[in-house]
């Protein structure tokens, strides 16, 4: 059997990532409504902003969550991702004769 290094496509697959995303986004307006009062008594005005406020944060909390796996992803190469690694993934490669 010969071995097929992973692609992009397989270290993390579109589905998960929006996955991740939406995840990040309920959770941070949940939180927003929680904190601004969405729950309460206050009054009309005060629960329709908390509300608006929460879907703004978490539509941004959505947007800034994809935009920054995807390029965490780009960051990686597929063909590298088997290779044991004894430094960080950014770092220059070190030559044999080289000592630190």
């Amino acid at each position: 059997m010969t071995e097929k290094n992973p692609t992009r496509r397989d270290l993390m697959k579109p589905v998960h990532l929006l996955g991740w995303s939406f995840a990040a986004a309920v959770f941070a307006g949940f939180v927003t409504a929680m904190a601004m009062g969405a729950f309460t008594d206050a009054g009309g005005d005060i629960v329709a902003n908390a509300w608006r406020v929460s879907a703004i944060v978490a539509g941004v909390t959505f947007i800034v969550v994809v935009l920054s796996l995807a390029l965490l992803l780009l960051a990686v190469d597929p063909r590298e991702v088997t290779k044991e690694r004894d430094t960080g993934v950014l770092l220059p490669e070190k030559k044999d004769d080289e000592t630190e």
